[in-house]
């Protein structure tokens, strides 16, 4: 499997998991959507570092590894990846607490997210998918 073959597979399940979140904010799920929106993240900056050629590290935020290797990237998206490093961590950090809740307070999940939570983070999401699918229109292809 090739390195775009791989990327296209992520990108493909970034954009079913986004569905889901759309899908969940009408039903006025706000954690869930969090959850799916990082996911979303997560793989769609996996999808940007495999279609560059970069060895994508098991980890939920990959910000560090896509600053790292922002060289890679098409000159006008690269500007943008210290931005997209910090929507990463900033979903990886929610990642937990809106799948289980707060086990130290025992808040369930449903009570620490609200519309704005949902919204920000489908916000951030769109973004990133936008950005990816951007970094495959530009950069060479390899089957």
């Amino acid at each position: 499997m090739t390195n775009r073959t791989a990327a296209r597979a992520f990108l493909h399940q970034a954009t079913l998991v986004l569905e889901e979140a759309r899908s969940l904010r009408r039903r006025g799920a706000w954690n869930l959507v969090v959850r799916r929106c990082q996911e979303a993240v997560e793989l769609c900056l996996k999808a940007a570092l495999r279609a560059a050629g970069v060895e994508v590290p098991r980890l939920h935020d990959v910000g560090a590894t896509l600053r790292a290797h922002a060289a890679r990237f098409p000159d006008p998206l690269r500007g943008e990846v210290t931005e997209l490093a910090a929507i990463s961590r900033r979903l990886t950090r929610e990642r937990e607490l809106a799948f289980y809740g707060d086990e130290e307070t025992d808040t369930p999940p449903q009570d620490l997210y609200g519309e704005s939570d949902a919204e920000r983070a489908l916000a951030d999401a769109e973004r990133v998918l936008a950005w990816t699918e951007a970094v495959f229109a530009r950069l060479p292809g390899d089957g």
